[in-house]
């Protein structure tokens, strides 16, 4: 008999059972980098977030899991719905809270359904979707959504849950014994303007080292965490990371790796990546200087050349930005699900997302006529 439960902390829950239920898969989805965002004040109920973590349990055994947030507003999710959110508010109804199956301020496609990988995860997983119906239903709240899902997490969202796609750009390995055998395989053109941004970042100056986590100290931290908040303030956009998560994340060692311009013992730029086994993930970047193609440099082309030099097979920069397909990323699809308990506003919803799927879907086509690669794109 499974009985659900809801925590207001991932500290509620043991950490070993749940990455272990996660298969380690992702480290956004760690019980280490889900704590270390709620212990260092990056979840907080005036920002919109409120942990009300999903967990199964039998006979008293955790044996499945979903990070679950009652959100005050869309903040921090990337899959926008703040058109539904009006035209509810509108009609007269109440949006928000709202319940959330992520990873907060991360686009990042991974395990949102931890249920091991045993004969039963997908039963689980069909019961952590059903615990996340009722608990909404149970609260009177008007949504649940789940985002930036893997396939073998859709297959448990079906009935009334609605579908919806976006796209990223992602960059994979081909195999590449080095970067110059992956520019080989690009367009003549694409390869030349490459080399050129590059030759000229190199003559400018800065010294560009790639860190693992464990080697950063606090000043270097410091430093890092002011270029990521300094961007998001030139952008008019709130820096909802605190500097002593930065500080956190150098205590998950190799699966951080930062990209820094260093003028003496000054960190003049940056760009910060997560990776697990097979993944690298591109997440914050901030520079003080003013540098034609440091972007591009360590956003990347050092991303690039880390993914090769570690054998992952994958290399996903963040969120949005067509620019990236001239640098070898090519389009792919980001998958959520959503739950709308009014029956009218959820028929409303669904037929607004059928035009929605076939735009992205002539987005795709188009995109797909610019691809970078000379050959068959990977």
């Amino acid at each position: 008999m499974l009985n659900a439960r809801f925590h207001p902390a991932i500290a509620e829950l043991p950490a070993a059972t749940w990455d272990a239920l996660g298969g380690g898969a992702s480290p956004f989805v760690s019980h280490a980098f889900l704590h270390a965002l709620e212990r260092t004040g990056c979840i907080r109920p005036d920002w919109g977030w409120q942990a009300h973590h999903l967990a199964l349990y039998e006979d008293e055994r955790l044996v499945a899991a979903a990070p679950l947030y009652l959100k005050g507003n869309s903040h921090g999710e990337f899959v926008f719905d703040w058109s539904w959110a009006g035209a509810w508010e509108r009609a007269g109804g109440t949006y928000y809270p709202k319940l959330l199956n992520a990873v907060p301020y991360s686009p990042v496609p991974g395990p949102r359904l931890l249920a091991g990988q045993g004969a039963r995860a997908p039963q689980l997983r069909q019961a952590l979707v059903r615990a996340i119906h009722a608990e909404t239903r149970r609260l009177g709240l008007s949504s649940a959504h789940a985002n930036f899902l893997e396939p073998q997490d859709l297959v448990a969202f079906g009935g009334e849950w609605l579908a919806r796609s976006d796209v990223q750009f992602h960059w994979h390995n081909r195999g590449y014994r080095d970067f110059d055998d992956f520019l080989a395989t690009l367009k003549a053109k694409k390869r030349k303007n490459i080399r050129q941004e590059r030759a000229h970042v190199q003559a400018s100056g800065p010294e560009i080292l790639m860190r693992d986590g464990a080697s950063l100290e606090p000043d270097d931290w410091r430093q890092i965490h002011a270029l990521y908040a300094a961007t998001f303030d030139a952008k008019g956009n709130h820096a909802a990371l605190t500097p002593a998560f930065f500080a956190a994340l150098g205590e998950l060692g190799e699966q951080v790796q930062v990209a820094c311009a260093i003028e003496g013992r000054r960190i003049e730029a940056m760009a910060l990546f997560l990776q697990d086994d097979s993944t690298l993930y591109g997440r914050y970047w901030g520079s003080r200087i003013e540098l034609p193609g440091l972007h591009f440099e360590l956003c990347y082309y050092r991303g690039i050349e880390h993914a090769i030099a570690r054998g992952l097979r994958r290399f996903e920069p963040g969120a949005q930005g067509e620019h990236k397909l001239a640098r070898g990323f090519v389009p792919v699809r980001t998958h959520s699900r959503h739950y709308l308990a009014h029956p009218q506003f959820r028929q409303a919803v669904r037929e607004a997302l059928v035009h929605e799927a076939h735009a992205i879907d002539d987005y795709v086509t188009a995109l797909d006529a610019h691809a970078p690669y000379a050959g068959t794109c990977p």
